[in-house]
């Protein structure tokens, strides 16, 4: 009996030993980065939020920088690094500082954060039952934004030398905190790009919610690019095209929109490809171009 209560408690140990340092694997790989690790305490979302900071390579303080900030940390992170590195280099774009957010570890925050708050939080493809309105179920992009244009937005520009040309960059469920942002706070930044945007929630309502705000977003030039993997699943496509349709029909807006489909790519695939495409048509809309 001895002898098998050893091994039990070895076996034990040992699964106890794996599933810690599997924890800590991810933990580290969703919570820490390459680059510049801060965290600030946000009263608006009354926890603390880590943020990734990619400055350029010789930075100096003297100068001012555009601002990019993305969602979903560590995804992709290093494709938008060396994608910035080459093109900055190639005078394609300008040097850049990236901002990275990641999703909350030990709490589930990702769609409480970027699914806009006339979508249900738990997604959903069906349309939202009417009696289904306990503010609860829904998504608090709206707490979020704050979040980004309240307190971090200052955080940065009091400790970084940043300009007016700012991106704001979202994949999937971030591409509907994209859109959203663009439909609300349009003036917040001057480029947005929505990979892969979920906007199928509740029977497509990001669309309809889009679609009724261009009417209004015709006070400054403001771009947009979309992008989707062309073998990206039939529901995430039709909402794409229903995007895209209502950019088209609506001539109010003064939206300057860019699309493009991801040959061979799938839903996890297309941000990686859409990266340098996106950059290159923003700042073929900037018009304009930098060398040393």
């Amino acid at each position: 009996m001895a002898r098998k209560h050893k091994v039990f408690f070895i076996t034990l140990g040992c699964i106890v030993v794996i599933a810690l340092g599997l924890t800590t694997r991810a933990y580290l790989k969703n919570s820490a980065s390459e680059f510049e690790d801060h965290t600030l305490y946000s009263e608006l979302l009354d926890e603390h939020r880590k943020f990734f900071i990619r400055l350029p390579a010789n930075y100096d303080p003297s100068k001012t920088y555009p601002l990019i900030i993305k969602m979903d940390g560590n995804f992709n992170l290093s494709r938008w690094h060396n994608t910035l590195t080459i093109y900055a280099e190639q005078g394609i774009v300008e040097e850049s500082i990236l901002v990275a957010l990641p999703n909350q570890f030990w709490t589930d925050t990702r769609n409480r954060d970027l699914v806009p708050p006339y979508a249900r939080k738990e997604v959903s493809i069906g349309a939202r039952p009417a009696f289904e309105n306990d503010p609860a179920i829904f998504g608090r992009a709206d707490v979020f934004l704050s979040f980004i244009e309240k307190e971090l937005l200052p955080y940065l520009e009091a400790n970084y030398s940043l300009n007016d040309n700012r991106i704001l960059t979202g994949f999937s469920a971030g591409g509907s905190f994209v859109l959203y942002t663009l439909s609300t706070k349009p003036t917040l930044f001057d480029g947005y790009f929505a990979f892969s945007p979920a906007a199928w929630y509740d029977d497509s309502v990001v669309v309809n919610e889009f679609a009724k705000s261009l009417s209004a977003l015709n006070q400054s030039e403001i771009f947009l690019y979309l992008s989707l993997g062309a073998d990206e699943n039939p529901i995430i496509t039709g909402s794409f095209k229903g995007l895209l349709a209502a950019l088209e029909q609506n001539k109010e807006h003064t939206i300057t929109w860019k699309f493009s489909y991801s040959e061979g790519a799938g839903h996890n695939e297309n941000p990686y490809v859409s990266v340098p495409k996106a950059l290159h048509e923003y700042y073929q809309f900037r018009g304009a171009t930098f060398s040393d």
